[in-house]
């Protein structure tokens, strides 16, 4: 059953990969290439690629050249010459944190200076002291938001990714005593006004602090 559900995921992703979207924060503007879902379809098919080769299911034949074909238009389209870094997406240039995941993900070497340019980029421009903001555009919503705990958490990797160990640990930690005395993590966080601003607790923040945590104690 779960080999099934693995092949619908690729078929689906065969079918609709090329299409634009909304992206991962669902804005309410017209549908874009964004880097981060292109990036997510790669690593559907690679997934499943090495599901297969390590249970001895069959691969479907189309798979191999799929994945390389979507990891070329990332690499071709995704990366901006001018700001230095994987932009937000195809047609623009502005920055996402959650293009962070061009190396994340392994779609390329984190050893590569592109990933490493971008995450100096989005770390110059997303970045805000204990915190790291999704972006900094307008999505269609009135108001103003605070950093994205989950988003500091994939800085920290990226750091950890690209051989920056102290800042990876001085981030941590700022984190953890953003907690306070419940020891419990909100959404977001309002690094001038030193408050938890969004859903609390939320889930995905301390998903992304305890990954973390196990990063930083291999």
């Amino acid at each position: 059953a779960d080999w099934t559900m693995v092949q619908a995921m690729a078929e689906a992703v065969s079918r609709r990969w090329h299409e634009p979207d909304h992206g991962i924060w669902e804005e309410r503007h017209a549908p874009r290439h964004h880097v981060y879902s292109k990036v997510m379809c790669w690593l559907t098919i690679d997934r499943a690629i090495k599901l297969g080769e390590q249970f001895g299911r069959e691969l479907d034949p189309s798979w191999v050249p799929l994945r390389d074909t979507i990891a070329t238009d990332v690499l071709k389209n995704g990366w901006n010459d001018e700001v230095q870094s994987f932009t937000t997406a195809y047609d623009g240039d502005d920055l996402d944190a959650a293009s962070l995941f061009v190396g994340l993900s392994g779609l390329i070497d984190p050893a590569d200076e592109r990933f490493q340019s971008t995450v100096t980029a989005i770390e110059a421009e997303l970045r805000s002291g204990s915190t790291v903001y999704r972006y900094h555009r307008d999505d269609g919503l009135p108001g103003d938001e605070g950093g994205f705990h989950l988003c500091a958490a994939w800085m920290i990797e990226s750091y950890l990714l690209t051989g920056r160990r102290t800042e990876a640990e001085e981030l941590f930690g700022q984190i953890v005593a953003a907690a306070g005395p419940t020891g419990l993590l909100p959404e977001e966080y309002d690094p001038v006004a030193e408050r938890s601003l969004g859903n609390h607790p939320q889930a995905y923040s301390h998903l992304g602090l305890i990954r973390c945590s196990q990063l930083l104690s291999r």
